[in-house]
Order: C-alpha cells, then structure tokens, then sequence
C-alpha cells in the first residue's frame, strides 16, 4: 500500500472553497510529486441549455470552465507543480466527479470544497462534496473556509 498520492483529482467551480481547495492541492502535490487533474463539471441543471437573446449558455459555461482552470493550471505550474491536466465536461458533478474521471485518471485523491453551491440548490441537487464522500474510489479531502467567528483570537 502506498503511502504518496500520484493523482489528484480537484473539482473546482468557481467558488471561494473551490478555491481553496486548489490551493490545498498544490502543496499536496508538491509534497508528492503528484499529477494535478483539475476539473470543472458544467451542470445543465444549473444553466438553461438553450439559446437565450443570442447567448449559448451552454457554450458559456464550458468557456468559464475553460478560462478558470487555465488561471489554476497557469498558478500551479507557477508554483512547482510539474504535470497539471484539465478536465471540462458536463454532465453531474456527483457522478463525473466520483464515479467516471477518479476512475480515468486513476485517482488516489480527490480535493473538492465543503460547498460551491447556496443552500437551495444543496437541498434540491444534494451536496456534491457530500456525495463524493460516499461514492468515491480513493481518500476525499473535503475543504472547507474557517468562520472568521469561531476564529480563535
């Protein structure tokens, strides 16, 4: 049983514990000299795939997702990472994530934030990071944004 993780799967989506949870992957990968497997999942649940006033949503999502991971790719490598790959897909976060690309990618470890998502959505799609948990292949480290008020001063 190995003891060093090699792949590292990290779900981003923009949010500020996404976000966190990249950074987080850094100094993981660093101390394992990992691969970085960053993914961005287009939910169509979370966009009307459809054209609205000559906006292709859909396309703009994939365009945001595209953009962002060039932006953490960029900081990786900035930051040491040697082998840094992105992932655009659609589909479900909690299946793509977990079940498809953990197992294309061969993940040992996969990072994702507490919540990217607001309270509504959470109660009717369910927690991503909730679901990784349970379905996953290999160790989930679950990040989360300390609450500045249980902050001890």
């Amino acid at each position: 049983m190995a003891l060093a993780y090699k792949e590292i799967l990290v779900a981003v989506d923009g949010s500020d514990e996404a976000g966190l949870a990249f950074k987080k992957s850094i100094g993981i990968a660093k101390r394992n000299n990992a691969n970085l497997n960053l993914i961005y999942v287009a939910d169509p649940r979370t966009y009307t795939p459809i054209r609205l006033h000559g906006v292709d949503t859909e396309q703009q999502a994939f365009k945001y997702g595209r953009e962002l991971l060039e932006k953490y790719k960029a900081e990786a490598v900035d930051a040491g990472v040697e082998n840094v790959n992105n992932i655009v897909t659609s589909g479900s976060p909690k299946r793509v994530i977990a079940r498809d690309f953990a197992k294309q990618v061969e993940a040992d470890l996969i990072i994702c934030g507490a919540s990217g998502i607001n309270a509504l959505e959470r109660f009717m799609l369910g927690s991503v990071s909730q679901h990784i948990v349970r379905s996953s292949p290999c160790d989930v480290l679950v990040v989360r944004i300390p609450d500045p008020e249980e902050e001890v001063n």
